[in-house]
This record gives structure tokens, C-alpha cells and sequence, in this order.
């Protein structure tokens, strides 16, 4: 620890003194809002020790990077220490980035909200894992430009971990590699992907997916993060490294106190990495090229004494001093432009229980001059009564405007419960009013109706028929699970009220035989098998009648004889 932060001192600390203010800043850094607990609880004890152990940890142990956020001058009556401090553009996040950490804490807030996921603790994590993913530098949809692969984890200087996806994220068949913005090794990945950006795919290379699976990591074996101790195994969890521990929650302390939003690969690249002299060299390296040109600095790590406004007089020729690039004046964030969302030709929305909706709530982003509006995060969210949910047993689903504005929801899947419920559109984080949308849940139907078999249904006056009727309920030609059949002792074909004679179900508890029953239901094959029957003392043809959800009917003979 001492090691990365004499490097980060030599950036702009004059004295020992700093020296020991910046060790102090960072060691009594807490969260805020997150509450102590006594106690380090049932986790494995971190350690420093290299190689490190991979077991349960969502890297590997990996490298990652250790430049720490600026510090600000103290504010205390007397101090007069000046910390060093590398201005505003540290607090900024890439748009998509940001985007995709913010879509994290709302999914876990609905579907853990008792995990109690900041955003910040994401972008915490982000930072020392990939600079938030190179500075940035992701497309449209989320997915890094160019793959993020730490080293081979081959057990030379870091853990060793044996292929596990046969190449298929990390493109090593031997050993594996963590991966992606939240490097994720694979055998982790395997058990914690998640689709979050819609596109049937579960990737690590995607901000989006790779932020969602990382907060639902975070918040395993039921950790509440806004308890001290909780916090701490859950970024152990991630690296078990005190430093790593103390490097993330200072970022998470930094964002907390403030951060804004800057265009995508406009991020301030990080330089230090906990790996630094190993013997294996690292995916992407420290010297990853900044999006904007800019003088190289020299590769020597020559410690530079301090700052001076102007180069030295002994100078034959003037050198740039070595600093990270300079991000361009962050632009007004998109969303902040929005004034309104307009439907976006959303059809009918309307499922059969137990169905996908055909048609997907879209809306386009707008400004006062009512031109549309690009990578603007939309949150959809489902409201009522009902059990219809996003992908993933989702209420609530995030997703950016496109280039032309609109953003369109993922597939909702309809419940069991029938009735309308509201698809609710709203700008995330901006008071721009909501457009909601009605949504329908139909009964499950069946649109025709047969027996299995063709065995004539016969008894003796005041005995049980033989066999037991068995129908199967059909779809569109497909098996029409779940729906609702009532089966009914008619009095003829063309009179379908009850008959007061004949065949029967049972008998009520006053002994009256009952000869309609209702709420019966087809199984997941679409089967029906009807309660046994019987007969009364009547002889003749009778007739039993089946009705369904959908107008599918079919009508059988009964002899008593």
C-alpha cells in the first residue's frame, strides 16, 4: 500500500507531512450513509499475499488498478497542508457507463432492496477494474470497442486458474483471464451473467450485463451494503485484498461526494496497477492510448520533484511534464434536454395469460423544440395488480434513446393474473412527465377441444361409469395449458340448461347430486381428466357438455342401460 501511494504522491506532494495527511485521509475514509457493525463476521480474512487465492472471488484475485481519487485541501481552521488534487474531470463518468451503473441499483432496488446497491460502489469498482471500461470507450449498446482481458492466471505472480469457458470469453483454452469492464473471470461469469441491455445475450464485455452481475454479486448471502461490515466482504468478495478493500472504497467516498456525466471515451484513464514488475504483462496495459492526442509521457518512472510553474533554467530543451491527458469540458448531459416523451406508435398491448406480449411499449425522447433526443436512459416500470414482469422476473427495465430518440421496452411477460395493469415510461432522473401505457392479461383459451380416447361411456342405473372422460385442450394447434373448463349434464344439444335427471358428479352434503363443476383447469399438456360418474336410476342417452375460456366446446354421449 505504501508503495502505490508514495506514487501518487510524487504527482504533486511536497513533504512527508503530505505524506501523512494523504495515508491519514484514506485510512479514516468511511462510505457515506453506511452504517459500522462490530465484528468481521464468517468471510475468509483478506490478505495481500501474492499469489492470492481465486476461491470466491469474482476476479480471480486479478490485478486491478490502484490510483486514488484527489484529494481535497483541508478546510480545518489551521491547516495549511495543500494535498495534492487533479481536478474536476476525475469525477467524471462516460455517459453509457453511468448509464449502466444506475440501471444496476434501480434493477437491485426492486429485485433486492434489501441489498441497499449505490450506484457509486459500481463505479468504485469500474474505476480500479478498467478505468470504467477504458475511459468509456463502448458503443451504443454497451459493448467495449476492443476486449478487456487481464493476464493469464497461469500462477506466475497471480492465481492460478485452469480454462474453465474453453476460450470462449477470454480466448485462452489453457488458463483463464478475467474479463470485460468488471473483469469478470468466467467461471464467476458463468454463474452471475445477466442479460441487462435486452439483447439475448449474456456478456461480459457489455457494461450493461457486467454492471447488473456485479451488483447482484455484491449483494449474495443476503449483505445489506449500507452496514459497514456487509460492505467491506462484499468488495472483498470481489479481490480479497485489504488494499483493494481500502482503493475501492475510496473511490466509492469520491463519487458519493459528487460525480457528473462526460461523453463516452472521455474518461480519465487511471496509470497504477497493483501488478506492476510482475512477470506477466497485463490487457489492456497502463499505456492504453487516450482518445484524444496528446504528448507521450516518458516510460522511465523516474520520481519528479515538485511541480514547478515554469521548466528549469538549466534546461537545454524544454520536456512536457508526464500528465494524464485532460478531459474536454464535459458537455451538457443529453437527458438534461429532454422535455417531454412522445409515444412512439406503441400498438395494442394486450397477452394471453402465461404469453409474451406481441407488442412492446417504445416512446421517443423530446426536446423543448421537439427534436429527438439520443442516449436518453428511459425507465419502463410495471404498476398495478398483476404478475407480468420484464425479462428476468424484472418490474422495472432501463434502456437508452437511440439515434433517433426512442427507446423501445423489452418483452413483457404476461402472469397469471388477468386484468389491466399500467406500463409507466418515465426519463430517468429528470421530472419529465410519465406516459403510461394500459396493458391486458386475457384469461388462458383454447380454441378446440377432443377426447383421447373413443370409449363409449356406459353404466347401470344406480352404479359408476367404467371409465373417467380425459380431453385434451389445443391452441393454434399447440397445448393449451391452464385453461379454464366447465363441464356441464345438458339437457339436449340445443339446450344447454342443466339437466335435473340422469348422470352426476357427486352429491352436496344435503345429498343432491350435482351435475355442473366448474374451475377445472388443463394441465401444463393441456390435459383434462374429469372426476369419476354416475348414474341415478334414470336409463337412457344423456348428454355431458365442455365449455372453455376461448369458445372451444365438445359434447359426449353417456348411456345408462
Amino acid at each position: 500500500m505504501a508503495a502505490h501511494i508514495g506514487r501518487r504522491l510524487r504527482k504533486g506532494a511536497t513533504s512527508t507531512a503530505v505524506a501523512a495527511a494523504a495515508v491519514a485521509a484514506l485510512s479514516a475514509s468511511q462510505a457515506p450513509g453506511v452504517t459500522p457493525s462490530a465484528g468481521g463476521g464468517p468471510d475468509q480474512r483478506a490478505t495481500d499475499a501474492t499469489p492470492p487465492s481465486a476461491d470466491g472471488t469474482a476476479t480471480g484475485n486479478s490485478p486491478y488498478y490502484t490510483d486514488l481519487p484527489p484529494l481535497n485541501t483541508p478546510t480545518k481552521p489551521g491547516a495549511s497542508i495543500d494535498l495534492p488534487a487533479t481536478g474536476a474531470a476525475e469525477a467524471g463518468i462516460p455517459a453509457t457507463v453511468l448509464a449502466a451503473y444506475k440501471q444496476a441499483e434501480q434493477y437491485l432496488k426492486t429485485n433486492d432492496p434489501g441489498c441497499n446497491l449505490p450506484w457509486q460502489l459500481l463505479a468504485g469498482i469500474g474505476k480500479v477494474e478498467s478505468g470504467q471500461a477504458r475511459g468509456g470507450r463502448v458503443d451504443a449498446n454497451g459493448t467495449t470497442l476492443t476486449p478487456i482481458l487481464g493476464p493469464v492466471l497461469n500462477g506466475v505472480g497471480f492465481a492460478n486458474i485452469s480454462d474453465t469457458d474453453n476460450g470462449a470469453y477470454d480466448g485462452d483454452t489453457t488458463h483463464d483471464r478475467a474479463v470485460g469492464p468488471m473483469q469478470f473471470i468466467p467461471s464467476t461469469w458463468a454463474d452471475w451473467g445477466q442479460d441487462a441491455n435486452g439483447d439475448g445475450r449474456k456478456d461480459p464485455n457489455n457494461i450493461y450485463d457486467a454492471a447488473r452481475a456485479a451488483g447482484m454479486y455484491l449483494c449474495a448471502n443476503n449483505r445489506n451494503l449500507a452496514l459497514k461490515a456487509d460492505l467491506d466482504r462484499a468488495i472483498l468478495s470481489y479481490n480479497r485484498s485489504q488494499e483493494y478493500l481500502r482503493t475501492v472504497l475510496s473511490w466509492f467516498e469520491f463519487y458519493k461526494n459528487g460525480s457528473h456525466e462526460v461523453p463516452d471515451g472521455t474518461g480519465v484513464l487511471p496509470v497504477d496497477r497493483s501488478d506492476s514488475g510482475a512477470g506477466t504483462t497485463p490487457t489492456p496495459t497502463p499505456t492504453v492510448p487516450s482518445p484524444t492526442p496528446t504528448p507521450s509521457p516518458s516510460v522511465t518512472p523516474k520520481p519528479t520533484p515538485t511541480p514547478a510553474p515554469t521548466p528549469s533554467p538549466g534546461a537545454t530543451k524544454p520536456t512536457p511534464k508526464p500528465t494524464p491527458p485532460s478531459a474536454p469540458a464535459p458537455s451538457p448531459s443529453p437527458s438534461a434536454t429532454v422535455t417531454r416523451l412522445k409515444d412512439a406508435g406503441t400498438g395494442t398491448l394486450t397477452a394471453m395469460a402465461g404469453t409474451r406480449f406481441a407488442e412492446r411499449p417504445a416512446v421517443t425522447a423530446l426536446n423543448a423544440a421537439g427534436e429527438p433526443v439520443a442516449r436518453v436512459s428511459v425507465t419502463f416500470a410495471v404498476a398495478g395488480d398483476t404478475d407480468s414482469r420484464f425479462p428476468d422476473g424484472a418490474t422495472s427495465a432501463t434502456v437508452l434513446t437511440g439515434a433517433d430518440g426512442t427507446a423501445t421496452a423489452p418483452a413483457l411477460q404476461a402472469g397469471e393474473r388477468t386484468g389491466e395493469f399500467t406500463v409507466r415510461a418515465t426519463v430517468a432522473g429528470r421530472s419529465v412527465p410519465a406516459l403510461d401505457y394500459t396493458a391486458t392479461v386475457t384469461a388462458r383459451q383454447a380454441d378446440t377441444l377432443a377426447r383421447t380416447d373413443g370409449k363409449e361411456l356406459t353404466a347401470k342405473p344406480e352404479s359408476q361409469f367404467a371409465d373417467q372422460v380425459q380431453v385434451k385442450a389445443t391452441y393454434q394447434g399447440a397445448a393449451a395449458s391452464g385453461v379454464a373448463v366447465t363441464a356441464t349434464m345438458i339437457t339436449a344439444a340445443d339446450d344447454d340448461t342443466v339437466n335435473a335427471k340422469g348422470p352426476y358428479f357427486s352429491k352436496d352434503e344435503q345429498g343432491n347430486p350435482i351435475r355442473v363443476l366448474k374451475d377445472l383447469k388443463t394441465d401444463a399438456d393441456g390435459l383434462l381428466t374429469l372426476p369419476r360418474m354416475y348414474a341415478d336410476g334414470e336409463t337412457g342417452t344423456f348428454l355431458l357438455r365442455l365449455t372453455t375460456t376461448g369458445g372451444a366446446t365438445l359434447t359426449i354421449e353417456l348411456k345408462v342401460a
